[in-house]
């Protein structure tokens, strides 16, 4: 099934300039087992060469290959394999045997690979065919065999024509080989197998490595919905990113203040899973109107899905620009068309003051995570005489942050603007101004509850 589902949303239509906005990328993926039925059969060489640790690491790694196709068939470890895919069990020394036939029962497949004991010789042929027998002719399910051996052929007729046959069919060959104590003929795995060679075959002189080899396997034919996976975002040049939160998988980092990379080493593996991201973005750019929140965002995976992520934007509102400002009376003179030259005055021109303006900073400490805090700070000029004359007051909601304890925050840039018409202890530009400013703060966000009393007579 690969990548099912694909979203990227923000938490808010619109916000104000400067304002803080929460965006969030999810996207799912399901292994393709789930909705393409497969048929596998498990061939299990249990000939003498097996006897003692051999035996006990097939065991091992088959019953890890049951269980994985278990949960990803339905995306649950529930006991039943799902989807309308089944497994059988075949067995082998100098003959083979149905163990199990096509099953959905995890509980019988596992008797019977813990019930296995080694002894006798090797028919690969047998094997094979038993294998081929075991397939429902009438069924659409795709099928497969899983053939492990520890050593050559040594009974029976020449397994490779079998193979031929069954692969003609259509059934999908993998092999897995152990070189055991008699060895094993590598090249006899490869032509057994379906091609390529690289993804069909699995050879180890490790009996240990037998239950990791039928793990990879399993998710092989489970197909995973996707892995190594890279998403690279780039913001919209309005806006840069504040934080970002850990992601449900993967992990993520940020590159510059305009772009983030999330990366996940495998989705939908063993079932159907979601993966969630989010982080927070502010607006810093210069105007207002609607703007997407991203300028690229790029998906990227080893199974080459192609994804296309929404594109969402924001309503960003800021203040009209407003212009008090008054154009300067020209001087106004002429030149007649013979003059070469013109002499004008164009008299007096003084440096003029039109106030100050005042950048406050202040630190809220230890705010902890997930609370907005409300601030507000007010502002007096401090006359010669010691009186205090109002020049503002400014309020506003600084974002919650979301860091995992306590932390001090600082606010910086609130400007005041405080004209020279307001001067109050004599006119005159660079003269000193005294202020005095008083700052509030108190968190928006709560967690208390007013409890409801009921009182009965």
């Amino acid at each position: 099934m690969g990548i099912i589902n694909v979203n990227k949303m923000t938490d808010a239509a619109q916000i104000d300039c400067e304002g803080t906005l929460k965006v969030t990328l999810e996207f799912s993926a399901a292994p393709d087992i789930s909705a393409n039925p497969t048929d596998i059969v498990l061939v299990l060489d249990r000939s003498g060469s097996m006897l003692g640790s051999p035996l006990a690491n097939l065991k091992a790694g088959a019953d890890t290959f049951i269980d994985i196709i278990d949960e990803t068939t339905d995306s649950q470890k529930d006991g039943v394999i799902g989807g309308g895919s089944h497994i059988g069990i075949v067995s082998f020394d100098g003959t083979a045997a149905a163990d199990v036939p096509l099953s959905t029962s995890v509980s019988e497949l596992k008797t019977a690979v813990d019930g296995l004991t080694a002894g006798g010789s090797t028919n690969h042929a047998d094997a094979f065919a038993k294998a081929v027998e075991s397939f429902d002719p009438a069924s659409s399910n795709e099928r497969v065999i899983v053939m492990f051996t520890d050593g050559k052929t040594t009974a029976g007729p020449t397994p490779g024509p079998v193979a031929e046959a069954a692969k003609a069919e259509g059934i999908i060959i993998y092999c897995i080989g152990l070189v055991g104590s008699d060895g094993i003929n590598v090249d006899d795995l490869n032509d057994w197998a379906t091609d390529p060679d690289s993804a069909h075959v699995a050879v180890t002189p490790d009996e240990e490595e037998l239950e990791a080899l039928f793990a990879e396997l399993a998710k092989n034919i489970s197909k995973p919905g996707a892995t190594q996976i890279t998403i690279d975002e780039i913001l919209n040049p309005d806006f840069q990113i504040v934080s970002i939160d850990p992601p449900s998988k993967g992990s993520a980092e940020k590159i510059d203040i305009n772009s983030l990379q999330w990366k996940i080493s495998e989705l939908g593996v063993r079932g159907n899973e979601d993966a969630v991201l989010e982080f927070y973005v502010r607006h810093v750019g210069q105007t207002g109107g609607v703007k997407s929140v991203n300028q690229s965002l790029l998906y990227s995976d080893k199974e080459n899905h192609s994804v296309t992520f929404p594109d969402p934007s924001v309503n960003v509102m800021c203040d009209a620009e407003v212009d008090q400002e008054k154009c300067l009376d020209p001087v106004e003179f002429s030149l007649d068309g013979c003059q070469d030259s013109l002499e004008v005055d164009l008299g007096d021109v003084y440096l003029e003051s039109r106030g100050r303006i005042l950048q406050l900073d202040v630190t809220l400490k230890k705010i902890c995570p997930n609370r907005r805090t409300a601030l507000a700070i007010v502002l007096t000029e401090v006359d010669c005489d010691g009186k205090e004359h109002s020049r503002g007051m400014k309020t506003l909601t600084v974002p919650a942050h979301h860091y995992p304890g306590c932390r001090d925050i600082k606010v910086k840039c609130i400007k005041f603007v405080v004209p020279e018409d307001l001067n109050v202890c004599g006119s005159g530009m660079c003269k000193e101004k005294k202020f005095k400013a008083r700052v509030i703060a108190n968190s928006i966000d709560t967690d208390f509850k007013c409890c409801e009393t009921a009182v009965t007579l």
